[in-house]
């Protein structure tokens, strides 16, 4: 049997490792500081809300439980030590394709008094 010539991902199509071309979350540009990274999902400051952000290493809507826990874990983590008292956010709205959530500030939405 032929085997088929690999090619690049197209946009909007993800690759071998999960990530998809022209996804802003899967090129994971370090443009705000990084509080955490590991093979599951990273958190960094987000930079249109300053709160704390952790994102799926993956590209898609619904990690599997344990990655989730893994990652709610990781960001109560950041989150206690950078805000204190917190409410975990994961409605996707800038960003509706890629899994992640914000740790807000007990009471507030925006993070550095900008509540």
């Amino acid at each position: 049997m032929a085997s088929v010539p690999s090619r690049p991902p197209s946009e909007g199509e993800a690759s071998g490792d999960g990530k998809v071309a022209g996804c802003d979350l899967c090129r994971a540009k370090k443009i705000t500081p990084w509080y955490h990274e590991d093979e599951v999902c990273w958190i960094a400051e987000c930079d249109v809300c300053d709160t704390p952000m952790v994102v799926w290493r993956r590209h898609g809507t619904q990690p599997p439980a344990e990655a989730r826990a893994h990652m709610l874990a990781r960001l109560g983590e950041v989150a206690t030590e950078r805000l204190g008292e917190y409410w975990v956010d994961d409605h996707m709205r800038n960003i509706p394709d890629h899994y992640h959530a914000h740790a807000r500030p007990k009471g507030g939405f925006f993070g550095y008094d900008r509540r």
